[in-house]
């Protein structure tokens, strides 16, 4: 017989009745009767009720016993009474009648419970993160965690990828985040880098002959902290393909999500493979963003023509058009019966986020007439309300919200404000995922706090005009094989078809104004490998922190994250960063330098 357990705190049953059994585990909770005591013990796997009598010989020492302390106890399973069964428990039918108790490990007070549904400060969670861990919730979104990794490497191991290990400690990379920095003791004054994500590794697999390769990859962004991003680190499945194409990437990855979704999702409806495509520009015209969630059934419409016409009379917005502007419409149907204090709580809402407010116009029909209804509905003639639901494809029945500003802020906003409007009328179904792929990024975008072009995407993307015609276009046009999946609006995955061709990668780098010589310099590594005979390839890497938070249901992803950075990306546990000793720093040839 096992020194502690002959059975798990889940597995008793009626079967079981009349045995001599040994449980250990936590001290879940306890209900003093003065004559009976009942101690619910709880393990990893469940929770089994347990009764000791006043007579017997370690009533006195499990009545003084803290919550959380662990026990080990023996005992006999017998069947509870039928007003005592809990038919939510497995083990709810039977408790075990307590013959000997053993103290293994004694509990100080606790600063949180672990019994119960009560909130607590996030401070206190991750300062006691080992506490916070052993509540139910906490301890089956670690769970599903666990499995959901085992699934994945499952799929992709039966998708005919191998998995490898990259460095963890590599040089730094001017591109993407700022790094963290690892100082070497035997270079002194150089520095390694933690991997932001081992995107040159893993195309030098590639480039080493092999044809897939995967790895569940920790990656380190020297960042702020979000809901959906960890500061500090985070794990994403890498994933590479030799000799493929951007639809082969895509038609391999969907299969795999779809499986994943439909296993975990818990009965949440999920649309098939294939997902839908959607361009960059298109995304951004109708949803407001890049990371549409598609259970949301609005979509937005530029009706800044409309507002450019002689048959509108609205000032502040053509004063704004005449400067660069556009008027993004939010068309919402079946709104006619909803209250003026509906459309006012929405344009206070916009005016608390920052914007001037948001415009609407309702419709109304009289006499086979229809007119506008609204603050801004006396600015339009009877031919724009008529061209306005045109456009709007709407009705009388329905209404529409506009955002009037300079294209990226508007379009920025109008994205929001969708999402917001489809929150307060419950349009969308929470009991479903909807995926899609969002494609041709553009490579360029111009900085306008630095006033001059920048990367938009991944630097290694392959652009989608040939290297011939690269320099006769204007970089701001030009698009690349660059891809993101999106559910419910969340970026799961960014990818890319690489640039394979070093001269073309020069190329690339030029017009963001890296020489020849600094690409040379700083990827040094990488045009090595790619002036040896480099495949076309290409893959992606979809954050597994973000999936499992999407499938436990979660909203922040420090809740299935098991010793996560606070916001201020400080471990609170254990007390880091630290500051090191002048011994530690010496050997380094380090100094520290106090800010002001």
């Amino acid at each position: 017989m096992n020194k502690y357990r002959t059975h798990n705190c889940s597995e008793l049953n009626e079967k079981n009745i009349g045995k001599k059994v040994k449980l250990s585990g936590w001290v879940h909770r306890k209900r003093d009767h003065g004559n009976l005591l009942f101690i619910d013990i709880r393990d990893h796997f469940g929770l089994t009720q347990c009764v000791t009598e006043n007579k017997d010989k370690d009533f006195k020492i499990l009545e003084k016993i803290k919550p959380e302390s662990v026990i080990t106890i023996e005992g006999n399973v017998v069947k509870r009474s039928k007003e005592t069964e809990n038919k939510e428990l497995k083990t709810g039918l039977i408790e075990i009648k307590i013959v000997e108790a053993k103290i293994l490990s004694e509990a100080k007070e606790l600063p949180m419970p672990v019994f119960g549904e009560q909130e607590y400060p996030e401070e206190t969670r991750l300062k006691y993160r080992f506490i916070d861990l052993r509540r139910n919730e906490m301890h089956e979104n670690i769970k599903i965690r666990s499995k959901i990794l085992s699934f994945i490497r499952s799929k992709m191991i039966q998708s005919n990828f191998l998995e490898f290990q990259t460095p963890i400690l590599t040089a730094s990379s001017p591109e993407g985040a700022r790094d963290f920095l690892v100082p070497s003791r035997l270079h002194p004054g150089k520095f390694y880098a933690l991997p932001q994500a081992p995107q040159q590794f893993k195309q030098m697999v590639m480039i080493s002959g092999f044809d897939r390769y995967f790895q569940i990859a920790p990656c380190f962004r020297d960042e702020d902290g979000r809901a959906d991003r960890s500061p500090g680190e985070h794990y994403q499945l890498d994933m590479e393909m030799s000799f493929v194409e951007q639809e082969d990437v895509l038609k391999v990855a969907e299969p795999i999500f779809y499986d994943l979704f439909k296993e975990f999702g818990k009965g949440k409806k999920i649309n098939k493979p294939p997902f839908p495509r959607i361009k960059y520009k298109e995304s951004l015209e109708k949803y407001g963003t890049d990371k549409p969630d598609l259970r949301n059934p609005i979509e937005l419409v530029d009706v800044t023509k409309i507002f450019k016409s002689e048959d509108v009379k609205l000032k502040i917005f053509k004063d704004i058009i005449s400067k660069g502007g556009i008027v993004k419409a939010i068309p919402v149907f079946n709104t006619f019966s909803k209250p003026r204090s509906f459309f006012d709580g929405l344009n206070n809402w916009a005016i608390s986020e920052g914007a001037s407010g948001l415009a609407y116009i309702t419709f109304e029909k009289t006499n086979n007439k229809i007119t506008g209804k609204g603050p801004i509905a006396k600015f339009f003639s009877e031919r724009a309300v008529l061209e306005l639901l045109k456009d709007c494809k709407i009705t009388e029945k329905d209404s529409v919200f506009f955002v009037c500003n300079k294209e990226k802020e508007a379009t920025k906003f109008s994205g929001i404000a969708r999402q917001k409007i489809a929150e307060e009328l419950k349009l969308i179904n929470e009991k479903s995922f909807h995926f899609c792929w969002v494609t041709d990024y553009p490579m360029y975008e111009y900085d306008e706090k630095e006033k001059k072009i920048d990367f938009s995407h991944n630097p290694f993307s392959m652009p989608q005009v040939e290297m011939k015609e690269f320099d006769k276009t204007d970089p701001l046009k030009i698009l690349a094989y660059q891809y993101d999946l999106v559910c419910n609006g969340y970026e799961l995955s960014s990818g890319a078809i690489r640039n394979h061709i070093p001269e073309y990668l020069f190329k690339v780098f030029d017009k963001v104004g890296y020489s020849k010589s600094m690409v040379e310099k700083n990827f040094s590594g990488m045009i090595k490998a790619l002036s040896y005979g480099a495949p076309p390839h290409g893959g992606m890497a979809p954050g597994i922190d973000r999936i499992v938070m999407l499938l436990a249901d979660q909203k922040n992803i420090r809740e299935v994250t098991l010793f996560p950075l606070n916001q201020n990306a400080e471990d609170l546990l254990m007390e880091a960063p630290s500051e090191a000793t002048e011994k530690q720093l010496k050997e380094l040839s380090i100094k520290t330098v106090k800010k002001n």
